[in-house]
């Protein structure tokens, strides 16, 4: 006599079990670390810990979280060293940071931002702020891919699709949120964005930064282009207006 397979039994609240978007906190106070996972596992997160920066680098490596909080100031590896050399590893490239730190200075963030992180906090914070922050990186990281979209202007010529700028032909690593502040400017077609209008092109509306820290990101998109092109004048099409914001047009001419 033949048997049939019976469909799977479900009970009427039962759900498809989702997997956890996954995080590692590098941080060396136990008692923060222990605020940040519960918080973090409270909103459905999966929390993975590491107390110094080596043993943090070992264990991105050794499975590849979906995001990294990483504090700035460990012991046997510096937050900016594991920054760095996750950056540098291809297998660990793409994986978000937001850098913690006691150093709230614009310098001490500029050097975050040049290392690559894509967000940087300073403490103290408040939890409800952090957990926003990190579901505005994991929602931009996990965005699909849409058709190829190039803007091009003057030196600049951004591939959307690929998250690739190029300047003057010369290819620059921006993280994802100056990215999307360059990304806003060029798509504006020579319009001014508020310091407000670019907050949420590039982190969402749901966020709550202040003006200084567009004027941060922009300073760090700024000297990335000087370092890459020292012999070009492409960094005079991001154009400051004072009390408004920025826009992206031609440089002003210089009589001569």
């Amino acid at each position: 006599m033949s048997t049939a397979t019976l469909p799977e039994q479900r009970t009427p609240n039962q759900r498809p079990t989702r997997t956890k978007r996954s995080i590692l906190v590098i941080e060396d106070e136990t008692d923060l670390v222990d605020l940040l996972c519960y918080n973090l596992e409270r909103e459905g997160y999966s929390c993975r810990r590491a107390m110094d920066g080596a043993a943090g680098l070992a264990e991105a490596k050794r499975q590849r979280p979906d995001l990294i909080l990483l504090d700035r100031m460990l012991p046997s590896l510096s937050g900016e060293d594991v920054a760095t050399q996750l950056r540098r590893d291809p297998q660990t490239a793409g994986i978000p940071i937001i850098m913690l730190t006691a150093k709230a200075e614009e310098a001490d963030e500029l050097v975050g931002f040049a290392l690559g992180v894509d967000d940087y906090i300073a403490k103290p914070f408040s939890m409800k702020s952090l957990v926003a922050r990190v579901s505005a990186v994991l929602r931009r990281a996990a965005q699909p891919e849409g058709p190829r979209k190039v803007l091009a202007r003057g030196p600049f010529q951004i591939d959307v699709s690929r998250h690739e700028v190029l300047v003057d032909g010369v290819s620059i690593g921006f993280t994802a949120t100056e990215f999307r502040i360059l990304q806003a400017l060029l798509a504006a077609d020579g319009r001014v964005l508020t310091r407000s209008q670019l907050i949420d092109a590039a982190l969402g509306t749901e966020v709550a930064v202040t003006d200084r820290t567009i004027d941060v990101h922009i300073t760090a998109l700024r000297r990335k282009i000087v370092v890459a092109c020292p012999d070009t004048a492409a960094v005079g099409w991001i154009q400051t207006i004072r009390g408004v914001g920025y826009t992206f047009r031609d440089p002003p001419a210089h009589p001569g």
